[in-house]
């Protein structure tokens, strides 16, 4: 059966062609159905495009204040739901141009002048990245005060810190919170970074070499507020550099995220037993009364390889692509925007979900008695006494090997029987022996006594 067809006509650049694209193709290849969603930085990158066209006489001053009343016109139309998006204009741009048009008349094809949809394209995505990356810093900075008020609360509570899973020594739970605070402090750095390099005005270089006409691209950079204008035209229209540095700092994020659901979903469980979330963050069984299931962490964490993905298709989008511009970078949007919609919606659940989470310090210290978090200061003791580390090592090891066989912790020991393992332990092992005793020693910026905690939490504070 053959596909139905259209006058070639109604296109912008139906001029060239002897026969309509069918209806198959006109649906394979537009993109207005998700671009759409870029409307606003459409009309606010042709509003700078068109005052710079009638400052430089390029176009007649009644065309610019004919544009900007019908800009003006459609604004509303869209914020109303009332503009008709037509699949038949391909996609953000010529549907807006295309009701410009209609409604102020030549004036309205005069705006193209100058420009390209390629460098139009690049430039709207930059500008809607822009505000991406601002929204994920402020979501980040929520999260960020989330976690330190959390840790404020819980500054000298302890915690197993662990290894490969395994006890390892004592922390405490604000300590532990503060290292994910760490972890999103460096995602905003990456995200302030990656805003310099998207804040470079493509417009301008119109299909791939430029335009023949007298424009001004710094006068446009000004009135968009971007940092600097590209370089080459080339590059300008055909990377996407700036969106596949985006979609990584946006999988660290997610990978981060990950991170701590997975921590949470353990902590929760009930042979851990440290945490609970709050019933608004939960969903039950169908089937077992009895559950309750950490859904927003465990879909996050699913959510991290959707934008890995994201991050890989884009990657692979552009290793083969040729200069300049090509259709391919159609496909870069969908990604995109799905990729900052799953981070900040992330971002805000997160944000909300942090504040809530009731700790249950008397299981963190249960599971401190089980797991020998000592055994480093008692070495370190030995230490401390003269004795060389390796040989301190050994000694302990022996001690641990000696209370595993009896079901009983280090500091259950008699004097006597720590002696065994080194005449070098007096009395005063008891102290170093005890789980305050282990925090208050590491004594020092970014260790785990309280104190230092609580320091870290006001230098915290004073960052954000």
């Amino acid at each position: 059966m053959t596909e139905p067809t259209s006058p070639a006509s109604d296109k912008a650049w139906s001029g060239r062609f002897s026969e309509p694209v069918s209806d198959l193709v006109k649906r394979y290849t537009a993109s207005v159905l998700f671009d759409q969603r870029m409307w606003r930085q459409d009309i606010c990158g042709s509003l700078a495009h068109a005052r710079m066209l009638a400052r430089q006489g390029i176009i007649a001053a009644e065309d610019f204040a004919a544009i900007e009343q019908g800009m003006a016109t459609i604004t509303s139309e869209i914020e109303a739901g009332q503009f008709q998006w037509n699949l038949d204009d391909e996609d953000v741009h010529l549907n807006i141009e295309k009701r410009l048009t209609a409604l102020i008349g030549d004036a309205g094809k005069r705006l193209h002048t100058g420009r390209s949809r390629n460098d139009q394209v690049a430039t709207d995505i930059r500008l809607w990245l822009r505000d991406s990356v601002d929204t994920i810093d402020q979501q980040l900075r929520n999260l960020q005060t989330a976690l330190i008020g959390l840790a404020e609360i819980h500054y000298a509570t302890p915690l197993p810190g662990f290894t490969h899973l395994q006890v390892a020594q004592p922390v405490t739970f604000g300590h532990h919170l503060l290292a994910y605070f760490e972890m999103f402090a460096r995602d905003r750095e990456r995200f302030a970074d990656c805003r310099r390099r998207i804040n470079r005005l493509p417009l301008g270089a119109a299909a791939l070499a430029g335009t023949t006409f007298p424009i001004d691209r710094a006068f446009v950079a000004r009135e968009l507020g971007f940092e600097a204008v590209s370089e080459n035209s080339l590059d300008a229209v055909s990377d996407r550099d700036f969106a596949i540095e985006f979609c990584a700092a946006a999988a660290l994020v997610m990978t981060h995220i990950s991170r701590l659901s997975e921590e949470l979903i353990l902590w929760m469980s009930p042979r851990v037993g440290f945490i609970d979330l709050p019933d608004r963050f939960c969903t039950g069984s169908s089937i077992m009364p009895q559950k309750k299931n950490p859904d927003v962490p465990e879909l996050a964490r699913g959510k991290t390889g959707r934008v890995f993905g994201h991050l890989t298709a884009l990657l692979t989008l552009m290793k083969g692509q040729p200069l300049a511009y090509n259709k391919d970078n159609q496909e870069d949007k969908e990604p995109l925007f799905d990729t900052a919609d799953t981070l900040i919606d992330t971002l805000r659940i997160f944000a909300d979900m942090v504040p809530g989470i009731r700790v249950k310090p008397e299981a963190m210290a249960a599971a401190l008695r089980q797991g020998y978090a000592t055994a480093t200061d008692l070495a370190d003791y030995l230490v401390k006494k003269g004795l060389p580390f390796r040989d301190a090592h050994e000694a302990v090891a022996r001690a641990v090997r000696a209370c595993e066989n009896r079901g009983c912790d280090l500091a259950d020991l008699s004097i006597d029987e720590l002696r065994s393992f080194s005449p070098l332990i007096d009395n005063q092992v008891f102290a170093i022996l005890t789980v305050a005793g282990s925090l208050a020693a590491r004594n020092h910026i970014g260790g785990t006594a309280p104190v230092q905690v609580r320091e870290a939490i006001a230098r915290a504070r004073l960052r954000l």
